[in-house]
């Protein structure tokens, strides 16, 4: 028996046939569906045509493998002082963030930690410190500023993801733009979904709807509820294909992740017969759970403190 006759289906090029596994030829999966191999570039060239359909449908489906995989956590993760999960941020009535990057060193903390270390700083009448790092807290603008510019030098992606926002919202979008794309390269998962806002809105670009969804899903595969709900919005209603089983797909991951819109939107999906009862059912256990997950009495003490005192 020859080789090529021994060689199982996944061992021979898919152009000429030839085997793989020895010294002389070494087959390369086609990196779009990893269906096939070929022995080279020419005979992945001549095999395109017929390979091109089932490629495609192969790669689209290894494509929503990941995107539709839960993410096991929203994607500011924990507090690095308490370990709960960071507080979902913009919820309820206002706009008010629940945590707040050090610029010192870069560490998003929860305002429960930082209410208790003023806290303890003011009763034992200690000058004012990081709550994590143990650095002198900056006491100006002009602190916080060079602190920010010092972790931007080093290409930290959380200070280029805050140095990019104050640059937007000064009307700088090249430099905004090219700071959200360092960060996003980086890893930071806000950075895209900053940048699947500016792609959607053009802000200082033409509007690019293939980016804004790349950027939305990159945002989303990384735990990011908003982008996530974007993506079912934009599967109901932009794509004008009203794909609603995507859409609802999107909605259940975002409401897991303790989003409240995508809790409303799925609530909209089931009065319409869109959603399961147990599905929606258990949707909204998750979302409770996210939503509890984030709360302490450390934290309520600084809400309470923050609606008491609001200048402060």
């Amino acid at each position: 028996m020859s080789a090529t006759e021994a060689a199982t289906e996944d061992e021979i090029c898919a152009s000429c046939g030839i085997a793989g596994g020895g010294d002389d030829v070494k087959l390369k999966n086609c990196t779009a569906c990893y269906l096939v191999k070929y022995c080279g570039v020419n005979c992945q060239r001549k095999h395109r045509p017929q390979h091109k359909r089932a490629c495609k449908r192969r790669a689209a489906e290894l494509k929503d493998e990941i995107l539709f995989k839960q993410p096991e956590s929203r994607y500011l993760g924990d507090c690095p002082i308490c370990f709960l999960p960071l507080p979902l941020d913009k919820q309820g009535d206002t706009d008010t963030m629940k945590y707040t990057m050090q610029t010192c060193c870069s560490k998003v903390v929860c305002d429960g930690c930082i209410h208790a270390n003023n806290l303890r700083e003011k009763e034992a009448r200690l000058t004012p410190k990081c709550p994590f790092c143990r650095k002198l807290a900056p006491s100006t603008e002009e602190e916080i500023d060079q602190n920010l510019k010092k972790r931007v030098e080093v290409n930290d992606p959380d200070a280029l993801d805050t140095a990019a926002m104050n640059h937007f919202q000064s009307g700088d979008y090249a430099t905004a733009i090219e700071y959200w794309g360092k960060a996003a390269e980086l890893g930071n998962i806000e950075s895209n979904y900053h940048l699947s806002t500016v792609y959607h809105e053009g802000f200082g670009v033409d509007r690019d709807m293939k980016k804004y969804i790349y950027h939305s899903e990159q945002a989303a595969i990384g735990g990011h509820d908003t982008a996530r709900y974007n993506l079912g919005v934009w599967e109901l209603w932009e794509c004008q294909k009203g794909n609603i089983d995507r859409a609802v797909k999107h909605f259940i991951i975002s409401s897991n992740l303790g989003c409240n819109k995508s809790i409303k939107a799925l609530k909209k999906c089931y009065a319409q017969g869109k959603v399961s009862k147990e599905d929606f059912a258990a949707a909204l256990r998750a979302h409770q759970a996210a939503v509890d997950a984030t709360k302490s009495p450390q934290r309520d003490e600084a809400e309470a403190f923050r609606v008491m005192y609001p200048d402060n």
